[in-house]
Parts: structure tokens; sequence; C-alpha cells
């Protein structure tokens, strides 16, 4: 019998695997590098039903050209000659339109909620894991009055969808931060938002499907593949050839050169990110969002994660020091007693996210094929929509009926 081949080992090909082995079938994880530092283990490590809407967003347009002139910046496009660039900032602002986004927050919304009742589910079959899920929500604290107004807008949205959002005053925040002073000008608290360690849950997934019988073939590059009849033969790599029953795409931010490999349509940028982490002093006890700054805080008891940033880079993963600088002066302006030190080069965590021109991920059969399977595009979102995207994968790759409904993740929306 031939295994189900997955090309990409991030966190989407790990969760697709874990639901595939639980319904009997073979599979193999191909992935170009050694998986043991990649864009789901350093990343904010978010569960957040609450950013229902996408990176492609009416006031992203008029943002992202006034951070274009700023190396520390939170979102930044390096502008260069280069055609798929070109076609998916074109793609971009088309879809940075409100019909659009209206089109889009039912289906992340409901993709999100999906995945954390999944989380929930693999911490009680799982308590070994040993992931750190805090359901204690996601705070965002805002210092402008611009983003203020921004902000509760977002939270009367929100609860229109029927998501639970607290408005906060400076002496709300204050109470859920007691070990410190926090300058802000107000706030917003999903209480339905958790935050987990993505370290440790890849670490425990990678580990957990080896024991299943899961093979990895590490540092394997796809070079091509094999085709008949609107059907994936074999997948050819630099270490030879690969027969497969079925295919899925779960290259991140390498997907679209997958897909090219295979003749379709799959506009994708690497949306580059940094983290690192400080000793948690003093205790800053909420995960939140620095919402000008566009950083995420990461609490992990003794420890803390701060990130952020979005760099469309393409697939370059030079690291940019003024734009961990961006982060860590953010640090400071917020919390001004937080004993923040600047982390050494070999400190500092990067990694792409995949990013779709229209925010929303790719999910479902790739067009022209019959056993061809795509879960990508997941932008920042990545760990906060695994569950969900690994587990309808598993359902079409069983020909079951997928779980919600995923139009809005057609593959070839742009083909």
């Amino acid at each position: 019998m031939k295994p189900t081949l997955i090309i990409g080992g991030g966190i989407v090909g790990l969760f697709s695997a874990y639901f595939l082995q639980k319904e009997g079938i073979e599979v193999q994880i191909i992935d170009k590098d050694d998986l043991q530092d990649n864009c789901s283990t350093g990343n904010a490590g978010m569960i957040v039903p609450s950013p229902i809407i996408p990176l492609a967003a009416p006031g992203m347009i008029s943002k992202g050209f006034s951070w274009m002139f700023s190396s520390k910046s939170p979102f930044y496009i390096h502008p260069r000659l280069d055609y798929k660039l070109l076609r998916w900032c074109m793609l971009f602002f088309r879809a940075a339109n409100e019909g659009q986004v209206k089109k889009s927050i039912p289906y992340l919304k409901n993709l999100s909620l999906m995945s954390k009742a999944l989380y929930q589910e693999f911490r009680q079959d799982h308590p070994e894991s040993a992931i750190a899920l805090a359901e204690k929500g996601l705070m965002m604290i805002y210092q402008t009055a611009s983003v203020e107004k921004e902000e509760i807008e977002f939270a009367h949205l929100a609860r229109t969808y029927g998501l639970d959002v607290d408005i906060l005053t400076p002496s709300d925040i204050q109470k859920i931060e007691p070990n410190q002073e926090v300058k802000a000008r107000g706030g917003i608290l999903f209480p339905g938002d958790a935050h987990l360690d993505p370290g440790a849950l890849y670490g425990f997934l990678k580990r957990y499907l080896e024991q299943k019988g899961v093979k990895f073939s590490y540092n394997t590059q796809v070079t091509g593949f094999e085709k008949k009849n609107g059907a994936v033969q074999a997948v050819l790599t630099d270490k030879g050839k690969i027969e497969a029953e079925k295919v899925l795409l779960c290259g991140g931010s390498w997907s679209g050169e997958l897909a090219s490999l295979l003749g379709f349509s799959l506009p994708m940028m690497g949306g580059k990110g940094y983290s690192f982490l400080q000793e948690n002093r003093p205790e800053i006890m909420q995960a939140t969002i620095l919402t000008e700054s566009k950083v995420a805080v990461s609490p992990y008891g003794n420890q803390i994660r701060f990130g952020g940033t979005m760099e469309i880079a393409g697939t370059n993963q030079s690291i940019n020091i003024n734009r961990v600088k961006g982060i860590f002066e953010s640090i400071k302006r917020y919390y001004p007693e937080f004993e923040a030190k600047f982390p050494q080069k070999n400190e500092i965590w990067k990694g792409l996210r995949p990013c779709s021109p229209d925010g929303l991920p790719y999910i479902g059969f790739a067009p022209g094929y019959s056993n061809v399977l795509v879960g990508s595009g997941h932008s920042m979102m990545g760990i906060s929509l695994a569950p969900g995207t690994g587990k309808i994968l598993a359902e079409l790759h069983q020909q079951k009926d997928s779980s919600m409904e995923i139009k809005g993740f057609e593959v070839g929306r742009f083909h």
C-alpha cells in the first residue's frame, strides 16, 4: 500500500498527519529542513477566534503606505521588481474591500472556533503533552484616540458575530496586570481566546506521530511530480522518487512553488515575523496585543515571548535587526517597569508566515487533481487554525462530509 505524502512538516502538516493516522492511514511527511526550528515553533502561540477580519482589510492599504517609510514599522513590503510580488500586491489590493471582508468573516470565525474546540479535546486526550494551554482570553491595549476608535468599532463588530467582548478602562487593565504599571488609554478583552507554548506543542506532536508510525523524511527537497490522468503517482525529490496514494501540500510559504510544479497558481508570500523570550519580570499575567505596534505578548510563567512585524519578504530568511528593535522598543512604551534586555542575535527567532493575498487560507482539493489536497496560507494564524485545517483535510481525504463550509478557502480561487 502506498502512503499518503504530506509535503511540509509545519504545524498544519503535523495536525493533518495526526487526524489521518487516527483514520488508520499510512502517512509520510517530507520536509526540506530538519524540523528543529520553523514558523510553528517560535510564534506567539495564540488560539484566537477574535481576529475575524483578514489581513487584507481596507485600512491596511493606507496604513501600509505610511509604514513603508519606517524600518521599525509593524507591516512592510520591500519594493522590488518581482512579478510574483506585483501580482500578490494587486490581488491584495483587490481583496481589501468591505464586501470581501464581510464574506470572509464567517469562514475565519467558524474555523477558529472549531480549532479551539479541537485544542480542548487534544489537551483532554493528551494530558502529558504539557502544551501550557491557558484559556485566559486575549487583551488588546491601545494608547491613541484613533486606534481606540478602531478597536471599539471592531469590538462591536465581533459582538454582532456572537463573540464575547469586554471594553476595558485603564483601571480595568491595571487590575488584570497588578504587578506593574501599564500605559494604556484603554483596551478590549476577548475572554474566549487562549494561548499555548508553540514549541512544546510542536515537539509533542512530532514525537507522538513518530511513535504512531508516521515516517518523517527530513532535509528532502521536492523537485517535481509524476502525474497521470489528473492524479499524482509519485513525488520526485533530491533523495529519489516516493510513490504516493494521495498528496497533501502543507508547505507554508513555499506552497506556491510546489503548486507551480503541479501547474496551478497559488499566490503566496512569506510574511516574516520575529520573536524573542525574556525573563517575565515583573510578571505580566495576560496574553496581550500592543495594538499600535502590532506586538504580541505571550506569558508562560517565568518566561514571556514578545513577537511581531509582518515583513512581506518572499522566502528571504535573513534577520532585519531594525524590525526586532521596533518590537523591543514597544515593550517600555506600554510596560515602563518591565526589565527588558535586548536579545542577542542567536536568541532572535524568525519565521515566514504563509500569506495569501485575501488573508484566507487555502483548504481543499487542488484544481485539476483528484488526489492532491492543499492546506496552506494561514498567515499569522497557523497555530490557531491548524487543528481545524488538519481535520478538514483528513475528512476530504476520506471522502467524508466536511465539518464546516469551506467554499471561502477554495484552492483555485485565483487560478
